[in-house]
């Protein structure tokens, strides 16, 4: 009797060791999957910052302008428009120069203009070059006005390194989660290694001895998931008043709905894995070897 109340301890032990050892692993999983998300967004802002202009010719009216200006805030690569026409032009002049064109020429000379902001996955070079051609294909339009390529390139190639380094840390994490959640479950299963080879002699298949301790270590995972979601969502209702407000605007709830799921069903999987693996270990092995 009790033999097999230390053999429960032991048993539930292993389960809060497997439990809090998982939960730290997510937790850890689950920043870097946060900070990727908010790094992918804040290069998203900055991708579609990128702004181009399009110039009409000195003939066209404004109400041509505006018609063209309505076409092009329906592209699919358009983001923000905005249509700038002559009198509106002729104000930011007088604004930044102090020179009144009016009264020199004798007319306006300026043309309307149209501005519009680039949506993230249209900011490459390449992308840039073919809506550049397209719209100077277009009656009225004069000049299009496109940032240096220099500058899309290096906004371009940060983010590329800021996804890489952090894809290898994410990856690097799940190898090391699993390697110690793997070493965290066999610990569960060596608990129970008599037992199997108990339920072995009496004539218990294979499937039937591990799917117990494959769903026991399920619910480990899961139970981690939930922990480790509720850590970071705590984490996130008090980042503000710590400080950091950048962070609580960056990562949204819907962003954190989908984080917690996934760590919760890493924690679910892999411990799963890892207790079919260490079972597996035990099954058909002598009782001599049990105590090695």
């Amino acid at each position: 009797m009790k033999e097999n109340k230390e053999v429960k301890i032991s048993y539930v032990a292993a389960h809060l060791t497997t439990i809090i050892s998982v939960t730290l692993v997510l937790v850890l999983v689950g920043i870097i999957a946060m900070v990727w998300i908010g790094a992918d967004k804040e290069t998203r802002k900055m991708r579609e910052r990128i702004e181009l202009s399009v110039i009409m010719r000195d003939s066209v009216s404004n109400e041509a302008s505006r018609l063209l200006e309505r076409k092009v805030a329906t592209a699919p690569y358009a983001l923000k428009t905005q249509f700038i026409s002559r009198e509106d032009a002729m104000k930011q002049w007088k604004k930044d120069t102090g020179e009144d064109l009016e009264e020199v020429f004798g007319v306006n000379p300026l043309s309307p203009e149209i501005s519009f902001t680039l949506r993230a996955e249209y900011s490459s070079p390449l992308k840039i070059s073919e809506i550049r051609n397209s719209l100077m294909k277009m009656d009225g339009v004069a000049e299009v006005s496109v940032p240096e390529t220099d500058t899309v390139e290096a906004i371009n190639r940060g983010v590329s390194r800021l996804t890489a380094l952090l894809g290898a840390i994410a990856i690097a994490m799940l190898i090391i989660s699993f390697v110690l959640i793997n070493n965290t479950v066999h610990l569960t299963v060596y608990s129970r290694r008599f037992t199997i080879h108990t339920m072995q002699l009496v004539g218990a298949t294979n499937g039937y001895i591990r799917r117990p301790v494959v769903m026991n270590n399920m619910l480990c995972g899961f139970i981690a998931g939930l922990i480790a979601s509720a850590l970071i969502a705590t984490s996130l209702l008090f980042a503000p008043h710590a400080g950091f407000h950048e962070l609580s605007n960056a990562i949204g709830w819907e962003e954190f709905a989908v984080v917690a799921g996934g760590i919760t069903l890493v924690g679910m999987i892999i411990c799963s894995l890892a207790a079919w693996m260490s079972t597996a270990r035990y099954l058909g092995r002598d009782y001599d070897k049990l105590f090695k």
